[in-house]
């Protein structure tokens, strides 16, 4: 059995029977998260782009534990820079890790990470196949709907997404709930949205505009644990 807790915004924890995995640890510099980086345990992160509210807190957290950045290449090569340990991926590779199996997949977005008067390049954004303990998650990053969501439903038994609905820079209600559509998954969660006023969002009506096509959707309160 396998606890996944969402710490707001696009960062979870996933604490499975091998290992602890965090995904976009976007802590300091959050409004609404009550988790702190400094007490936050993990062996392994997981990002899926470098926008500075993804990659986060990841370089702290990463060295504290001596945990590994799985990312894609770019943005590996940038973190093994800031002295972490890292195993560099990228779209469509997958790798067996101790917890489970990894997958990157396409996300349509953007992936820069701001330094001072800099935007440095950090690759290819990603949605983020998980499969462990018996289980799919699908952390899509931040992304607008794209069709070949169909395909990667169509590939992969995805049990949990883990989907943006709040707009502006991703998509926004209507687009998550065809992204479920999309994905068929059992059951999806409803992430980034209200931690900035241009990504303020219902994820209520996400969850009944899910129910309507007959799937299942979930909303998990900042600091809630879904066992799964």
């Amino acid at each position: 059995m396998a606890e996944l807790t969402y710490l707001g915004h696009s960062a979870f924890s996933l604490r499975t029977n091998k290992a602890i995995i965090l995904f976009d640890p976007f802590l300091t510099g959050n409004p609404l998260a009550t988790a702190k980086a400094g007490d936050v345990d993990c062996d392994y992160i997981i990002l899926s782009h470098g926008h500075i509210d993804h990659v986060g807190d990841a370089i702290a957290i990463a060295k504290r534990n001596n945990a590994t950045i799985i990312a894609n290449y770019e943005l590996t090569t940038w973190c093994e820079q800031q002295e972490t340990s890292v195993h560099p991926m990228h779209i469509g590779g997958a790798y067996d890790f101790d917890f489970g199996r990894v997958k990157l997949t396409i996300a349509h977005h953007g992936s820069g990470y701001a330094d001072g008067d800099n935007m440095v390049y950090m690759g290819n954004p990603a949605g983020i196949l998980v499969t462990t303990e018996g289980k799919t998650l699908f952390h899509a990053g931040d992304t607008g709907l794209f069709y070949d969501m169909k395909l990667i439903g169509e590939m992969n038994a995805i049990d949990i997404a883990l989907l943006p609905v709040g707009d502006n820079f991703t998509m926004g209600l209507d687009d998550a709930a065809k992204a479920v559509e999309f994905l068929n998954s059992k059951l999806a969660i409803p992430m980034h949205y209200d931690t900035f006023d241009l990504i303020k969002a219902d994820p209520e009506a996400f969850v009944s505009m899910v129910r309507k096509i007959g799937k299942e959707a979930k909303v998990l309160a900042i600091g809630d644990t879904l066992e799964i």
